[in-house]
């Protein structure tokens, strides 16, 4: 069996005190539904390959729900496919498909109402409004599925994976696109988001929304309409993820909006509006992340303070920094600047002048966006002579003091 985990919760199942049902073309049980109804809690269905069209299909006890060659349970466009209503589920193998649409249901592809310790894992989830939907759920894991929506507009497609006022959730390895969202979260907290590939969805990539304690490595961000979204939450971890090619007049590899307390370490960001937007952001720290060929590298707007930038790569972003204020409380420190011309006469890897990342053209584009036509011409290049003899014409607080001579190997 080329699947390990297939094999594993099927070996579980055998072992178990439950029995096991067989449902399928070459058994004496066809449908899923009957299947279901003379199932006991612990009990172990395994579903052949075949195509299952039985409206709204609910698991309402703690069971094993297999199949075998990837069956499709399709909701023909009416119905919630698979709804779970039960703690102790494990969902695995399935192909399940075309949802129905309903703005105010939010049908999903799988739907788990109120339930804790439930499994999805390993299927491929297909034009459904939602791909899985967890709702009030606790200690559950979403893994190694395949989520792929048509969405054409926000208002017509739901998020790929949707948790709502949730607690411990598990994401990992899903790969996920053509949705609203791809991940989405609010009011969920102390949850992982691990190895997954989220891209070309419709606004998010990732949206956080009043969710804190949460942590997200080793991510894919790419190609979506507005990049990652954290908003309004506290003490976020981002390790080792990559934010790419998200361009468009609103778009950020990630915006950070009134969060605080917060680490992002290690990151990438390539080929982006924004690398990293920040508003109202307090106390974050960030270190060790790559920010390259980006329009601007970073935006910070003035009601940012007490964050702290530093051991960063800034290399070939069209503007480094960006600010909308001139009062700066943010440290800068030992980064690297690909545009710094400074020199280091003791040979200790720093350079022996500070350096203002804030170019003035950039402070007049933020203030007079259509001033951008003049890029590259030869008044701008006069700004940036002036600039380096008269560095007080960009804020003074806005420096760092120690900046590298070579870029950091990450």
């Amino acid at each position: 069996m080329k699947n390990p985990l297939l094999f594993f919760l099927i070996f579980i199942s055998i072992l178990s005190e439950g029995r096991t049902i067989r449902v399928g073309p070459t058994h004496e049980i066809k449908q899923i539904k009957p299947a279901l109804s003379l199932s006991s809690q612990g009990d172990t269905i395994i579903v052949e390959a075949g195509l299952y069209q039985e409206g709204n299909i609910v698991i309402n006890q703690s069971i094993v729900f297999l199949g075998v060659g990837m069956p499709i349970i399709d909701g023909e466009k009416i119905y919630e496919v698979l709804s779970i209503k039960a703690n102790n589920v494990v969902v695995s193998g399935f192909t399940i498909q075309h949802s129905g649409i309903a703005t105010m249901d939010d049908p999903g592809g799988i739907k788990v109402y109120y339930s804790n310790h439930v499994t999805v894992s390993d299927n491929y989830l297909y034009d459904n409004f939602f791909g899985v939907y967890m709702l009030c759920c606790k200690n559950c894991l979403i893994k190694n599925n395949k989520i792929v929506a048509l969405g054409k507009e926000e208002q017509m497609i739901g998020n790929g994976i949707h948790c709502w006022k949730s607690d411990s959730m598990l994401i990992i390895a899903n790969n996920i696109s053509g949705h609203r969202d791809g991940i989405y979260f609010e009011f969920v907290t102390h949850s992982v988001i691990w190895r997954n590939i989220s891209t070309y969805n419709i606004r998010y990539g990732l949206h956080f929304m009043f969710s804190n304690d949460d942590s997200y490595f080793t991510n894919l961000f790419r190609g979506n309409g507005a990049g990652v979204a954290v908003m309004f939450t506290s003490r976020v971890i981002m390790i080792n993820n990559t934010f790419e090619e998200n361009w468009g007049d609103a778009a950020y590899g990630l915006l950070l909006k009134e969060i605080s307390d917060s680490y992002i370490y290690g990151n990438h960001f390539v080929k982006n509006t924004s690398g990293i937007y920040m508003e109202g952001t307090n106390r974050i720290y960030i270190s060790m992340n790559v920010l390259q060929s980006n329009g601007w590298g970073m935006k910070i707007q003035a009601s940012c303070m007490d964050n702290t930038i530093t051991n960063n790569n800034f290399v070939s972003n069209t503007f480094d920094i960006s600010t909308n204020g001139s009062l700066v409380l943010n440290t800068f420190n030992e980064n690297y600047w690909d545009k710094y011309e400074g020199y280091d006469l003791n040979r200790d890897q720093t350079g022996d002048i500070p350096y203002h990342p804030l170019s003035l053209f950039s402070v007049i584009i933020e203030k007079n966006p259509p001033a951008m036509l003049l890029y590259r011409s030869s008044m701008v290049m006069l700004l940036d002579k002036s600039e380096k003899v008269l560095p007080s014409l960009t804020p003074d607080n806005f420096i760092d003091h120690k900046p590298r001579m070579h870029a950091l190997p990450l």
